[in-house]
């Protein structure tokens, strides 16, 4: 950001300013995230709160789902969002995002549960979650916006990487809020109205976000367009129009919003569902060890964004790629070899092979029609691996083995026994040390590589546009390779696993999604030059 303004001088913020931008724009993006992920965090509270199901896969399905909703309407926020910030300025539309954002995850905490009030439950759930993708489409391009063009020449990268970090932080913090409410409250008040209170927390986090945000002054870059009045008139059209910007815009969706979103999905959601799940880890343990992974992994983020600054920012995320698609199914197997290592002898010495008519699972199902189905429903609520021999016997019928023991009865009920009865333990287990940090090194390993993708992506965004549309041009691509490839990951692998019976399939759709993000990062994009589009006043703006 060296160019000079119409006057000829060049504006350069203090380094007090630089701090003050950089923790008031990150506070805010932690709280945002906080805000949005603490549907996730407690996702198995919410679905029998709000989405109860005779079938648990259904019941899981169901709030993914829910949490998927916010990520689609993430882009209209970005739309919307982005408009407003392209002609009234940075400062004041994430102030709109960050309030928006807080009232509609307090209401979360307000919603009479499903058994007190019908169906009218998970449709408000519904409707307050796509006012939450609604707030987050427009947040990230403001935060990130704003901090890059407070930043000094070499540093944007350095800077912008502590607003990455943030989106990390907020998980973070929703498992701190968690684990302290869970560890102040009785299991029975917990269960029955203590999840709320992380919720309603969110109205103090808005209040702490705004009171931030109020102090900072409007970006430098937009100040001087306005003040020359270079404004776009309809920010949407021009961001598709402009020369050349089609062309970014399909760079920043495909190569890299889809590719970093997956990586830290998966390494924090599918590697906490992992544990919590078909490794039957203790709850409580798992939210520690993947909290502490994503805390340390935080610094990845930085070190990444630091180093983009004197290497380009194509460097990092394409080795982050490359090694994402060597590593991701190992470092998977390695946690799961010493997550549960009695549940994983018992699968290896006793594999359960499923066989009959029409022997098929539907997740979506309230009830499965067949009793192979049926089985299956039961051996996927346990998280045990299976392998289908189908049949063309006209009637409905499953036999199954266990090992080389067959069960007499169909029983899905009585499923359970019988695998108990081989070996199998499904009581939530706390690995031993050494297991613990085996499972915290190979998500830490996940964590460093997303740091790679996701750390110095803010930089090469803002770098990537032109001024005058760049909180348009920026957010559209982001969030929806974000909201569509990153906010149904939970749900589609999910499914996945649900089909086939395999812990480890739902990584496919990670890995799919990350070649086609290498490649096309690979091939197609270029390395921006740092300040090419950016102007700055020649006096420092008034704080507003």
């Amino acid at each position: 950001m060296t160019e000079a303004s119409a006057a000829g001088a060049v504006y350069e913020p203090t380094q007090k300013e630089i701090r003050m931008v950089i923790a008031a724009s990150s506070a805010g993006t932690v709280f945002e995230w906080y805000d949005f992920f603490i549907y996730g965090t407690l996702a198995a509270i919410i679905g029998r709160a709000f989405f109860p199901s005779d079938n648990a896969t259904l019941e899981t399905l169901l709030v993914w789902a829910g949490f998927a909703v916010g990520f689609g309407f993430r882009p209209l926020g970005a739309v919307l969002f982005g408009f407003l910030g392209d002609r009234l300025g940075r400062k004041y539309t994430f102030l709109v995002t960050v309030t928006l954002m807080g009232i509609a995850t307090a209401g979360v905490g307000m919603i009479p549960s499903a058994a007190t009030i019908g169906i009218a439950a998970p449709i408000i759930i519904i409707l307050l979650r796509i006012l939450q993708g609604l707030a987050l489409g427009g947040e990230y391009g403001g935060a990130a916006v704003y901090v890059a063009e407070h930043s000094p020449p070499g540093k944007r990268g350095f800077y912008t990487s502590f607003i990455q970090a943030s989106v990390v932080g907020g998980f973070v913090l929703s498992l701190i809020v968690v684990l302290g409410c869970k560890a102040l409250m009785p299991d029975a008040v917990w269960e029955s109205w203590g999840w709320r209170v992380p919720f309603l927390l969110s109205l103090i986090l808005l209040a702490i976000s705004l009171w931030m945000r109020l102090k900072l002054s409007e970006s430098p870059v937009f100040k001087a367009m306005k003040d020359q009045g270079e404004l776009a008139k309809n920010p949407l059209k021009e961001s598709f129009t402009y020369p050349g910007n089609p062309r970014r815009i399909f760079i920043a969706l495909f190569g890299i919003a889809a590719g970093l979103t997956v990586i830290w999905y998966t390494a924090m959601f599918s590697g906490l569902s992992f544990l919590k799940g078909p490794m039957k880890v203790d709850d409580t343990a798992a939210e520690i060890i993947v909290g502490v992974a994503a805390a340390v992994g935080m610094g990845f983020f930085i070190w990444a964004g630091h180093w983009s600054d004197r290497v380009g920012r194509k460097k990092p995320i394409v080795w982050g790629y490359g090694v994402t698609l060597v590593l991701l199914f190992p470092l998977f197997w390695w946690m799961g070899s010493v997550a549960n290592p009695s549940l994983q002898a018992a699968a290896e010495r006793a594999p359960v092979t499923v066989s009959g008519s029409r022997c098929d699972f539907d997740p979506f199902a309230q009830q499965q029609e067949t009793a192979c189905g049926k089985t299956l429903g039961e051996l996927t609520k346990l998280g045990v691996p299976y392998a289908v021999a189908a049949t063309d016997s006209g009637f409905d019928s499953v036999a199954i083995r266990i090992g080389d023991r067959e069960v007499a009865s169909e029983d899905p009920a009585l499923l359970r026994p019988a695998l108990e009865a081989t070996g199998y333990d499904f009581a939530k287990q706390i690995p031993g040390w050494g297991s613990i940090a085996v499972i915290f090194l190979a998500l830490l390993g996940l964590s460093a590589l997303s740091g790679f993708t996701y750390g110095p992506v803010a930089a090469l965004l803002s770098e990537m546009f032109p001024p005058h549309v760049r909180y348009s041009s920026l957010s559209i691509p982001y969030h929806i390779g974000t909201g569509y490839f990153g906010g149904f990951l939970p749900l589609i692998a999910s499914f996945i696993i649900a089909k086939t019976g395999n812990a480890y399939s739902g990584l496919w759709y990670t890995w799919f999604v990350v070649l086609v993000a290498f490649l096309v990062t690979v091939f197609m994009m270029k390395d921006p030059v740092e300040g090419e589009w950016d102007k700055k006043p020649s006096t420092p703006p008034p704080a507003a």
